[in-house]
C-alpha cells in the first residue's frame, strides 16, 4: 500500500495488539470532522468508515436540501436531507448541526445569529430521530464563532467547535469549547499529515481536523484512497483512538472524572 503522505516518513507504525489482557492506553485522539453534508461524499465517508469499524463525524446543514438555500462561497455540490441522515446515524455515524445556512456569524449581528442557530437546533429536533440539543455540538460554519455566541451556546447545546488549534488537550466534563483547523480550498492531506505528526510527537492530546468532501468535492477534499489508507495506518498505532467529537466527549470527559 502507498504512503499516506510525506510527514509521515518519520513515524513508525507498530502493529495493533489487541490481543493483549489490558488493552492499551488511548492517549492521543483523533476526529476528522467532515462538513457540510455532501451526499456523494457523506455517503462513500460513511462506508470507508464502516469498513473500519469506525463512526464518521458529519455536520450539516439544516436548510440545505430545502428550496431556500444557497451554497457557500465555492462550487455548489449536491447536498442530502435528513432521510440520509437518519440512515446514516442509525448506521452508527454521527450526524451534528453545522449552522441552518452556513452563515459566518463574525459578519452578523449577535440577535441574528443567536436567530439562525436556534433555527438550526430545531429543524435538527423536528428530523432527526433522537436528537437531543443539550447532547449535541454545534459546529460553526466557516469555524467563526464570537465572545458573545461562545457565552451564549453552552445554554443550548453540550459544546461547540470553531477555530482554533488544531490539537485539544484531552477533554473533561466542563469543557464545551473545542477548536480546529481547516486547509484548503484545495487538497488538504499534507495538512492533515502535519498535524497528526504533530500529535503523535505530544504526550496526549486530541486532534480535531476540519475537513469537507473528497475526491474534488467541496472546498479543502481529500482522496478517498487517502482517508483509506490514513485510518488503516492510525489503526495500527496502538495510543490512537478515532472517534466523533461527541463520542470523545462521553467516553473521555467521563472517565476523567
Amino acid at each position: 500500500m502507498a504512503a499516506v503522505g510525506t510527514a509521515f516518513t518519520g513515524i513508525a507504525f507498530p502493529k495493533s495488539s489487541y490481543g493483549a489482557a489490558q488493552p492499551p492506553k488511548k492517549k492521543h485522539i483523533v476526529t476528522l470532522s467532515f462538513d457540510d453534508g455532501f451526499k456523494r461524499s457523506s455517503v462513500k465517508t460513511a462506508e470507508i468508515y464502516e469498513k473500519y469499524n469506525l463512526s464518521a463525524c458529519i455536520n450539516v446543514v439544516a436548510s440545505a436540501s430545502m428550496k431556500e438555500f444557497h451554497a457557500p462561497d465555492y462550487p455548489d455540490v449536491p447536498r442530502a436531507g435528513f432521510g440520509l441522515w437518519n440512515d446514516l446515524q442509525a448506521r452508527g455515524h454521527e450526524i451534528m448541526p453545522h449552522g441552518y445556512k452556513h452563515a459566518n456569524k463574525r459578519n452578523l449581528p449577535f440577535s441574528e445569529s443567536k436567530d439562525l442557530i436556534l433555527r438550526c437546533l430545531d429543524v435538527f429536533d423536528k428530523e432527526l430521530k433522537g436528537f437531543d440539543r443539550k447532547q449535541a455540538i454545534f459546529n460553526f460554519p466557516y469555524n467563526a464563532s464570537t465572545a458573545e455566541l461562545e457565552q451564549w451556546l453552552p445554554t443550548q447545546v453540550r459544546a461547540f467547535r470553531t477555530g482554533g488549534a488544531a490539537i485539544n488537550p484531552l477533554p473533561h466534563n466542563e469543557q464545551v469549547k473545542l477548536t480546529c483547523t481547516s486547509f484548503g480550498p484545495n487538497n488538504c492531506e499534507k495538512a492533515i499529515d502535519r498535524e497528526i505528526e504533530k500529535l503523535l510527537g505530544m504526550e496526549s492530546g486530541w486532534l480535531i481536523f476540519n475537513t469537507h468532501g473528497l475526491d474534488e468535492e467541496g472546498w479543502g477534499p481529500i482522496r478517498a484512497t487517502y482517508l483509506e489508507q490514513l485510518l488503516e495506518r492510525l489503526l495500527a498505532i496502538e495510543t490512537v483512538e478515532i472517534l466523533p467529537a461527541g463520542k470523545v466527549l462521553k467516553q473521555f470527559a467521563s472517565a476523567r472524572q
